[in-house]
């Protein structure tokens, strides 16, 4: 339900809040073992707040951050980390808001050495928010600033939406995000290279209510050009359940 809260949020002249817990295992060794050593769980932390009195001279709209860990390590230890952290808000009076954005993480392998950072990432951009047939859209069109060592700057593009079935017994929900980024990163392996690779990721995910505040669901992870650097698109499913709170 995080997108749909997102979407709503950004509509309504009121005071929303949403968090949740997510807990999946990702099954990505069993589908594809050539380009992944391994299946593992992720655990998502998910915390909304939106507010827009329609009154002040800057109006705050969403506050969105998303912490997730991903327990690849030894012994099941944190392998990665990432954090996404966003805020919108206007300060005129057509509902179209302004998106600031950071996001950033890290890694750890075994061995050590091979161990790297998710770069910082500040995005800013024009966000819209719509319903159509009953389901709640955002588009963002981010400039995003890549602080690579040789710093990379680009272009994203996110669409978010989500949908309710049942009186939420059944939830759709997911994103995706269309960005460039240099092919020079500014390290030896990369620093003859030239021009800007495009990227694509996205997670549509699918929940059905259990009981109360737990569901189950699934998540469809969507790479091309994130996690490799060949021509290919993967596709890695998961099985995960959520407690909202």
């Amino acid at each position: 339900m995080k997108y749909l809260l997102l979407f709503a949020c950004c509509m309504l002249s009121t005071t929303l809040f949403s968090q949740n817990i997510q807990l999946h295992y990702d099954f990505r060794h069993t589908i594809d073992p050539a380009h992944n050593s391994q299946n593992f769980p992720t655990l998502y932390f998910e915390y909304f707040k939106s507010l827009d009195s329609g009154k002040s001279f800057i109006k705050p709209g969403a506050f969105f951050i998303k912490m997730e860990s991903d327990l690849q390590g030894d012994g099941g230890n944190i392998g990665k980390a990432f954090i996404q952290a966003s805020q919108t808000f206007r300060f005129w009076q057509p509902k179209i808001y302004l998106s600031a954005q950071y996001s950033g993480g890290l890694g750890v392998t075994n061995p050590a050495q091979y161990s790297y950072y998710i770069n910082n990432a500040l995005s800013l951009g024009p966000s819209y928010s719509f319903q159509w047939q009953g389901a709640y859209f955002t588009s963002t069109v981010y400039y995003t600033y890549n602080m690579l060592k040789k710093p990379s700057n680009d272009i994203m593009l996110s669409f978010y939406w989500g949908k309710g079935f049942w009186n939420y017994k059944v939830e759709f929900a997911g994103d995706f995000e269309l960005y460039t980024l240099n092919k020079n990163l500014g390290d030896d392996l990369t620093k003859d290279m030239h021009g800007k690779t495009v990227s694509f990721f996205g997670e549509p995910q699918v929940w059905f209510k259990i009981k109360g505040n737990f569901s189950m669901g699934s998540k469809i992870l969507l790479y091309y050009h994130v996690i490799t650097t060949e021509n290919l698109f993967e596709v890695y499913p998961t099985i995960a359940a959520r407690v909202k709170f």
